[in-house]
């Protein structure tokens, strides 16, 4: 069974200090580290390795985005591991103004394999978010869903050889995630660059949700600088009791597939 999850938030952002920024993949909304959060990719790679081999991960889910590959990379190629691509650990956008389009949704695996060679595209992500984007509480439920089904299937597929696993997302996910593990839905947390939260499965604990104990949470202790551009939940900007729409993409109005891939009656 897995043993330990840790949980990593991409790097820093090069659309947060270059307005000119172009996407390497050509999607919207997904916007490379820049050179800064590129060191803090190696920080954290250099952390994972410090560690005793037995806790280091040995497996890497990370969200399809470019900016959390690129983060995952560095760890995947000191550890030597592979990176699985998992869209259910894919950003949180607000749900689409009407009429606007669609979220934008990376590629699949296979197509991202062409920019990171130490992705396996043979793994099936387990979920994929709306395209019309999230509440809140939708955020949590998918946070619930891909971890109950995502544990389950990677012991099922794998037995006892991945006991220490490593997710790579984004802000938002990543705090609701760990509300999930934790079972502490109103959670205070903030989630800063390339930090890291350790939880720990706890003794004779059964199921998923709430079966894990943290022994760290978002801690930027093993960056020079610290986690920087760190975000919360109380940041979402609200109106008349409502997160505040986004744009969609032009021309996107037919939902894909979405929400999960697999059931637990498969597992």
């Amino acid at each position: 069974m897995i043993e330990t999850i840790y949980i990593a938030r991409h790097g820093f952002r090069l659309n947060w200090i270059n307005t000119n920024w172009k996407s390497p993949t050509g999607l919207p909304k997904d916007p490379p580290l820049a050179a800064y959060g590129e060191v803090q990719a190696q920080e954290l790679a250099a952390y994972f390795l410090a560690l005793p081999e037995e806790k280091r991960p040995t497996i890497i889910l990370s969200s399809p985005y470019y900016r959390c590959l690129q983060t995952s990379k560095p760890t995947s190629q000191a550890l030597e591991v592979p990176i699985y691509v998992e869209h259910g650990l894919s950003e949180w956008y607000s749900p689409v103004a009407p009429g606007t389009g669609l979220h934008p949704r990376p590629s699949s695996a296979t197509v991202m394999q062409t920019y990171f060679s130490e992705i396996d595209p043979s793994w099936s992500s387990i979920w994929y978010p709306t395209r019309r984007g999230e509440d809140v509480e939708a955020l949590h439920e998918r946070a619930n869903g891909v971890l109950d089904l995502l544990i389950t299937e990677v012991e099922k597929r794998f037995g006892v050889k991945h006991k220490n696993i490593l997710l790579v997302s984004h802000a938002a996910t990543v705090i609701v995630l760990c509300r999930a593990l934790l079972a502490q839905p109103d959670l205070p947390l903030r989630v800063g660059c390339c930090s890291i939260s350790e939880l720990s499965r706890k003794s004779n604990a059964s199921g998923v949700l709430g079966a894990w104990e943290a022994k760290d949470l978002a801690s930027g202790s093993h960056l020079k600088e610290g986690a920087s551009r760190d975000w919360g939940l109380e940041d979402i900007q609200i109106a008349n009791g409502k997160v505040i729409s986004d744009q969609g993409v032009p021309g996107t109005q037919e939902e894909d597939n979405c929400g999960p891939q697999i059931h637990r009656s498969s597992l």
